[in-house]
């Protein structure tokens, strides 16, 4: 599906489904509540921002969860820490339950890392101004967490979720996701099985947008071989190309014949070329040795796939191989490649969930919430689960420059998307 097709869509459900409405007693209430406990949820989250808890920072991503543990055990959640094995280096996730059969089953989705480790100059909670804070993962995602923790506590201190089933999973590792991914997702997967709906907190695109597709990502890397000659010889029969212009070849011919669909995009990320070529996987480094008068005899690439569909990705990798297979002479090439998140599609599903949470938006005299183009949108854990549950993502918070050191979160939208989620919430708990 488009993202013309998906926008009619929402559109006509949206108008369908709209309809002038007011907070029911039981909603004031819980939004009162928020209201009263925001001040602590800033302060919850300036202290787990202030914990380092970059993905390789074992520790810290534990010690982040453990706060976090003890916050959801004090609203009679059933927390569990579940270790990752030792060889993948990761630490674990954190996982908190209600058990019920009331109402939708819920799956919510945080992350409890960051992409920023401990020799990071960037380490601290710190205000900007009486709205703006500087902190380094608040934007992505603990103001998130924190959002889902204390739409929860207001849903608890009410007495409103006796009956629901709702599980809140914490990954440990998001922003560099352990392999194998069977091992790394499998609690989260096995959640969303139990599941109806998946609501992800990753950063927010804005109060009127919410995420109802994200594109997949996958690896790919080409290896070119040539022959090792003189340059006085490139061109005739004997020499051939060279790995670096047969290695061009390959890159023009992606650029011009799998280029086009919508939501595709590819990108070579880091190139190497010459008489001889080394790159290290686990730092992304390499380097290359050559010179003007030798023909290349080695190339490598390494690259990037971005896609809305498992057909989609598949199309692109057929193209891909057809044209590296089409060799320049005396020379040869393979191209590899690794999965890693799927797509979420933008299912009728999805997009029903938007109406409702756009219904909730109007409620709240919030506005309307639209859905955001995937194309601008990188992958996120939600996509694991997209196969089994309806879904959206991007409820998080607000802030910018996410991943960099000015990353910032606004403090001022932190209880009005708490509201949101606690409504939209409820609302689902009470809906068979």
């Amino acid at each position: 599906m488009t993202i013309k097709q998906y926008s009619t869509l929402f559109a006509l459900i949206l108008t369908a489904s709209i309809s002038a409405q007011k907070l029911s007693r039981t909603e004031k209430k819980i939004v009162s509540t928020i209201e009263k406990n925001n001040d602590g949820a800033i302060d919850f989250l300036e202290k787990v921002v202030n914990i380092n808890s970059g993905t390789l920072n074992l520790k810290g991503v534990e010690e982040v969860g453990m706060v976090f543990k003890d916050a959801f055990d004090g609203i009679d959640f059933e927390t569990t820490w579940i270790e990752m094995p030792q060889e993948m280096n990761r630490s674990g996730h954190l996982f908190a339950e209600t058990k019920g059969t009331k109402g939708k089953k819920l799956l919510l989705i945080g992350h409890l890392d960051t992409v920023f480790e401990e020799d990071s100059p960037f380490q601290t909670f710190e205000m900007v101004n009486d709205s703006i804070a500087h902190a380094p993962g608040g934007n992505d995602m603990k103001g998130g967490n924190v959002i889902i923790l204390y739409a929860l506590k207001a849903l608890q201190d009410n007495g409103l979720l006796k009956d629901a089933q709702i599980v809140v999973a914490f990954t440990g590792d998001e922003e560099s996701t352990g392999k194998p991914l069977s091992i790394s997702r499998k609690d989260l997967v096995d959640a969303a099985k139990r599941s109806d709906i998946a609501l992800g907190f990753e950063t927010s695109t804005g109060m009127n947008y919410a995420t109802v597709a994200r594109r997949g990502s996958s690896g790919w890397a080409v290896e070119v071989e040539g022959k090792r000659a003189h340059s006085s010889g490139i061109f005739n029969e004997e020499t051939g190309a060279g790995a670096i212009f047969e290695m061009s070849r390959i890159l023009h011919e992606f650029y011009t014949d799998v280029k086009g669909e919508d939501l595709l995009t590819f990108n070579p990320g880091v190139l190497l070329g010459g008489t001889f070529v080394n790159y290290d996987e686990m730092t992304s480094k390499g380097d290359a040795f050559g010179k003007t008068n030798v023909v290349a005899q080695k190339a490598v690439v390494k690259g990037g796939l971005r896609f809305i569909s498992e057909e989609q990705k598949a199309r692109a990798r057929v193209k891909m191989r057809e044209i590296v297979a089409n060799n320049l002479p005396q020379t040869s090439a393979s191209v590899s490649f690794t999965d890693s998140y799927p797509a979420m599609q933008p299912t009728e599903g999805n997009l029903e969930l938007l109406s409702i949470l756009n219904q909730v938006s109007l409620d709240l005299n919030q506005g309307e919430v639209l859905a955001y183009d995937p194309g601008k949108r990188g992958a996120a854990d939600v996509s694991f689960v997209a196969e089994y549950v309806d879904g959206l993502d991007g409820l998080g918070t607000m802030g910018s420059h996410a991943h960099t050191p000015q990353e910032t979160v606004n403090l001022n939208t932190i209880e009005a998307l708490t509201k949101r989620t606690a409504l939209l919430i409820y609302r689902l708990i009470n809906t068979k």
